[in-house]
């Protein structure tokens, strides 16, 4: 499992959105949005880089939580 942190989500939809983006990089196998904490957690075996990227794409800008 790798978590992200997750720039500009403040709402559902964001969520949804970026649940979304994140789903559809190959490998994932599930993903979970807190929208308190500004992360979202992703299992299965897909590239960080790939993940990152896809997020960010739809407008989130993501990075790997320290």
């Amino acid at each position: 499992m790798v978590k992200l942190k997750v720039e500009k989500m403040s709402c559902g939809h964001c969520a949804n959105a970026v649940t979304a983006a994140a789903t559809k990089v190959s490998g994932v196998e599930s993903a979970k949005v807190d929208l308190e904490s500004g992360e979202i957690a992703v299992s299965g075996t897909a590239d960080v880089n790939a993940l990152i990227a896809a997020i960010t794409d739809a407008g989130y800008p993501a990075s790997i939580t320290s």
